[in-house]
């Protein structure tokens, strides 16, 4: 008989019952019952018989038994009870065959409550066990506005997808990252593999439809990617063909569980405002699904090791710092110039910049080609830059940026899109002493730093002078990208149109939908619905030169160029590179360097600007310069005072300054603009890698393209 180990587990019970009595806690088993009503449930739901995780069994159904135990399961009775003897027993048969027999459970927002069996569990958990079969009974709470509540009914739609019920997160919308992680890596790896694959491959959907909710028989997405789930129980990504698998149950789970045992053993069960979920999350999104699931124990420990500083950011809450205005420049103290070593001829500073293709093929890529020549005439021979143009895909770009690093010794690496930010984190882990920045907006990772420019300021002004000039009240825009910042570009061109013109709209039109009508078949377009005005492309493209750029007079011969918003990335390459050859990098912040930075300079610092032909009528730009001067002393912000989108929903009240977080992720328009936001599946293949990382689409509705 183990009266052995029921006294050990007596002293367990014991401690912590003391522990909780002397910490103001409740030191016996939580209730069910008396936490929750009949009139809380919707309903109870059959699960059968399942696995579920020792560590979520924390209560009993009812009162009867819940004076036996302490609240961490361990039992309380003296040795010389029945009670004892009967666990005694139950422990021998553990030790000697395992406990086989299932209990039954109560399952509520994803805490299990006992009905039969809790001395199974509290042996169980005293031998260290990790799961235990169960027959479960899931209570279903009324749905209610309580976060907890919300993100429970996300947890039973990922629940049912998975299969998984060993993960628990504290965010809204966590468990379908989770689920769009697996998707990406899979649709990702079917990229880099799509030689050596056939349409017979596991995993393909084919013929999908909608699923049905697990609480209500409603037809349903999963918002996050417009995951459905087909006939057979799998779910569907129908932006990219994949399916959840069993196989992915299995790797997800292998992957979680090294993840789970090496993070708590770092410390992870002491920070309490993250749960081991939401790190997971966050380690995959620096490190790849499937090369977690293919990591040792050890690899995952010196992972989870170089990774630890976004734990313990995520566990304060600490967000992004959007810095709006560059730091003052300092110069170095005498110590610092006694201590370190400035870039000189000898030792300049290696800078590189990383394209993703030919800069002379792209407006935006040239804008930054400029600003890389713009530093080489700035300092000279203090710097030496280097620039790499076929990082195409992450995995090309990472061997670039590694061998930059290793091979070139490169102190400084600005990756020049938003598409390049996984490979820019992944590097950046892996060399912590070498300054990368990714040319994106709302990255919130530490390791890296983020830089982008307000255009929406100049794009608001080029909006007020289409508004003044136009004579038809019928403006055009053209956009590329549904991203973050593109969104706000237009609503700051609508602005500044309507703010003269509240008779002026503005007709929309998407370049990168996938089913894209030649830019020739656009203009005709505009041209034939008396459209004179059109705000384009920020920029030539050298290798393909055209007068259609900026802000233009549409007319049936050559454009009328009027305005141009522009980058100035110079500027602000300059400005950077002086806080690192000042040493005034980690200080020129908030002075935590945990907290990620993003850098988003406007017209005040002169990285944007906007040039005005010598056509514009004198009133017009006396107006532009008196608002462009407003704007730069902040006395005039773009985003102040009532706004009401297309739907007529006051997006922004009367005196309330919107906050950049909110301009960033705008993810509606302007009450003025006529067009949408085009949903995933409509944009060409190419443009969906770039949406997916910082795409501001509303999977949830349909907002199909224009």
């Amino acid at each position: 008989m183990s009266i052995i180990e029921y006294e050990k587990a007596y002293k367990m019970g014991v401690k912590a019952y003391k522990s909780s009595v002397q910490k103001g806690r409740h030191p016996y088993l939580p209730v069910l019952d008396e936490i929750i009503t009949e009139d809380d449930i919707v309903k109870d739901v059959s699960l059968g018989v399942i696995r579920v995780p020792l560590s979520r069994v924390v209560g009993t159904s009812t009162r009867s038994r819940t004076y036996s135990f302490a609240n961490n399961f361990m039992p309380i009775l003296e040795t010389k009870t029945e009670f004892a003897y009967k666990w005694s027993a139950l422990a021998d048969a553990q030790m000697n065959e395992g406990i086989r027999d299932p209990i039954k459970v109560y399952e509520y927002l994803n805490y299990f409550y006992v009905i039969e069996g809790n001395k199974r569990v509290s042996v169980l958990r005293f031998f260290g066990a990790l799961e235990v079969p169960a027959e479960v009974i899931r209570r279903i709470p009324k749905k209610t506005d309580d976060k907890e509540n919300k993100i429970y009914y996300e947890f039973m739609d990922f629940n049912k997808i998975t299969g998984i019920n060993d993960i628990w997160v504290s965010d809204e919308g966590n468990f379908q990252k989770l689920i769009n992680t697996v998707f990406e890596a899979k649709s990702s790896f079917r990229r880099k593999h799509s030689d050596v694959l056939t349409s017979d491959t596991p995993g393909i959907a084919a013929g999908a439809s909608p699923y049905t909710d697990s609480v209500n028989g409603n037809t349903g997405v999963l918002r996050a990617q417009n995951a459905i789930m087909t006939p057979d129980g799998r779910v569907n990504d129908a932006a990219t063909g994949e399916v959840w698998t069993e196989d992915d149950t299995k790797d997800f789970m292998s992957a979680y569980y090294k993840f789970r045992e090496c993070y708590e053993a770092r410390g992870g069960r002491k920070l309490e405002n993250i749960t081991t979920g939401d790190a997971f999350l966050a380690f995959l999104g620096i490190y790849d699904f499937y090369e977690a699931v293919e990591m040792s124990r050890d690899e995952m420990k010196k992972a989870i090791d170089r990774t630890w500083e976004e734990y313990l950011t995520k566990n304060k809450n600490e967000v992004l710092e959007i810095n709006l205005t560059p730091p003052a420049e300092e110069k170095k103290s005498l110590l610092g110039q006694i201590f370190t070593s400035s870039p000189s001829a000898s030792k300049p500073l290696k800078v590189a910049f990383i394209y993703d293709r030919d800069p002379m093929t792209s407006d935006w890529l040239y804008a930054h080609e400029l600003g890389r020549n713009h530093i080489k005439e700035v300092f000279g021979n203090k710097i030496n830059t280097l620039k790499v143009m076929t990082a195409e895909t992450e995995d090309e770009a990472v061997e670039a940026i590694d061998e930059l690093i290793e091979k070139q010794k490169c102190e400084v690496i600005f990756t020049t899109t938003s598409r390049l930010v996984d490979a820019s984190l992944k590097c950046a882990v892996k060399h912590p002493n070498v300054k990368i920045l990714n040319c994106s907006l709302n990255t919130s990772h530490r390791y890296i730093r983020t830089y982008y420019a307000r255009l929406y300021e100049a794009k608001f002004l080029s909006g007020m002078i289409a508004g003044a000039l136009t004579e038809t009240n019928k403006l055009g825009y053209l956009a590329n990208y549904p991203i973050f910042g593109v969104t706000a570009d237009i609503n700051a061109f609508s602005l500044g149109a309507l703010m003269v013109n509240p008779r002026a709209t503005v007709s929309l039109k998407w370049t990168t939908l996938k089913e894209e009508e030649k830019r020739s078949e656009m203009y005709r377009e505009f041209f034939e619905d008396n459209i004179d005005y059109i705000s384009d492309q920020d920029m030539i493209t050298p290798k393909n030169a055209s007068r259609r750029f900026g802000m233009y007079k549409l007319s049936a011969g050559e454009p009328e160029n009027i305005a141009m918003p522009l980058y100035n990335w110079g500027v602000l390459y300059e400005r950077i590179i002086k806080l690192i050859i000042n040493d005034s990098w980690d200080d020129a912040d908030s002075g935590n360097a945990a907290i990620p930075v993003n850098y988003w300079w406007g017209f005040s610092s002169g990285v944007i600007d906007i040039l005005l032909s010598n056509k514009l009528p004198y009133g017009v730009r006396r107006l532009v310069n008196a608002m462009k001067q407003e704007i730069i002393d902040g006395s005039f912000a773009v985003f102040k005072d009532r706004i009401v989108d297309q739907n007529g929903e006051e997006r922004n009240a009367e005196g309330r300054l919107m906050p950049p977080e909110e301009i960033m992720t705008m993810d509606w328009l302007l009450e003025n603009v006529e067009g949408t936001i085009p949903v995933m599946e409509s944009l060409k293949e190419n443009a969906r890698e770039i949406v997916e990382l910082k795409g501001v689409l509303k999977n949830d509705e349909d907002t199909s393209g224009s």
